[in-house]
């Protein structure tokens, strides 16, 4: 098969590695001119809680040459469309891209290359971007998981291909009920990336401040909130009920939710947002395909989403330079 990884940044740099150290000949293509030279010199060196250093095929978009059986779609959504047909041309006849991205990127996929040839891919761990040619694993290596979407339209064959390709680097879960599966890692996105974002820290920093775990809390409980009336069944996450351990409808279930919060994340505790990455390094963010989905998908169904509505405005103000991170961001969920 000739596989690529269209936007090899902190996440897919690493899987990069992960594939090529399986003699998988996978291509890591990204506009990061000096990141793709350092690779082509030092190979993709993975730095953090796994260390290795592999040669791989690093490559700046235009250097691109499908036709492609596999591409995994690792980008920003900012500009999906056309990040999409800009791909669907150099797809094989058979070929598939598969959405390892946040959100609910799937129907704007489908919409460009086919129902036929998306697949649907969760990712259950974390990177940081450490400069050209580094990237460092934030997440344990034993809690390192995809979840893949087994949709109809896409021929059996080419699921079974990609799981084996994923497998390369950790357990790869088949997902009948994908949409589920999405969700539960969007209500991740949204409450941690989201709340650690407007205050400048880690998951774990998050989680560990009471404060800040009340909105971090309560962004969660949108998000679960939203599911049930979209009568999306949010699917556990390596094998722990999110949905059951966090939900809460008293206050008793509520201070138990508050209290499990940071043991949920501890073995992602270190994990910086790639939100938070991207305004550290002046770029826009995808908060409007996390947050702002959960949102979108709550006004849908008559649902409030007042503290989701509040990140996205946070992170929207400081990309214009209006504000920055910090702790003192709570006070406008107070508000």
């Amino acid at each position: 098969m000739k596989v690529a990884i269209c936007g090899a940044g902190s996440l897919g740099t690493i899987l990069g590695a992960y594939l090529s150290q399986a003699d998988v000949p996978v291509q890591l293509v990204t506009h990061n001119l000096a990141h793709v030279e350092a690779m082509r010199d030092r190979g993709a060196t993975v730095v953090g809680t796994v260390q290795m250093s592999v040669p791989v095929d690093a490559r700046t978009p235009d250097q691109m040459d499908g036709p492609y059986d596999v591409v995994f779609l690792m980008t920003k959504q900012l500009d999906n469309e056309g990040t999409l047909h800009f791909l669907e041309p150099m797809l094989a006849e058979d070929g598939v891209v598969v959405t390892l991205q946040n959100g609910l990127p799937e129907p704007l996929v489908a919409s460009v290359v086919g129902a036929s040839r998306t697949i649907g891919c969760t990712v259950a761990w974390g990177a940081t971007f450490r400069g050209p040619g580094v990237s460092e694993l934030t997440s344990a290596p034993d809690s390192l998981s995809f979840g893949l979407g087994v949709m109809p339209e896409v021929p059996g064959y080419k699921t079974e291909q990609v799981r084996d390709l994923l497998s390369k680097m950790c357990p790869v879960q088949m997902e009948r009920n994908f949409m589920g599966a999405r969700f539960s890692k969007l209500l991740v996105n949204a409450g941690f990336s989201g709340v650690s974002t407007v205050m400048g820290c880690t998951f774990g920093q998050a989680a560990a401040d009471r404060r800040s775990r009340v909105w971090l809390q309560r962004v969660i409980k949108e998000c679960l909130d939203v599911a049930k009336a979209a009568d999306i069944r949010i699917e556990p996450i390596q094998g722990i009920d999110v949905a059951k351990l966090l939900d809460y409808d008293n206050p008793v279930k509520q201070a138990v939710s508050f209290a499990l919060i940071p043991l949920a994340i501890k073995k992602h505790a270190g994990l910086r947002a790639s939100m938070l990455q991207d305004l550290e390094h002046g770029k826009l963010t995808e908060v409007d395909a996390i947050n702002g989905s959960v949102c979108r998908l709550g006004a849908e169904h008559g649902v409030p989403t007042p503290c989701n509505d509040t990140v996205v405005r946070l992170v929207h103000e400081i990309e214009r330079g209006e504000r920055t991170w910090g702790f003192q961001n709570l006070d406008e969920f107070e508000d």
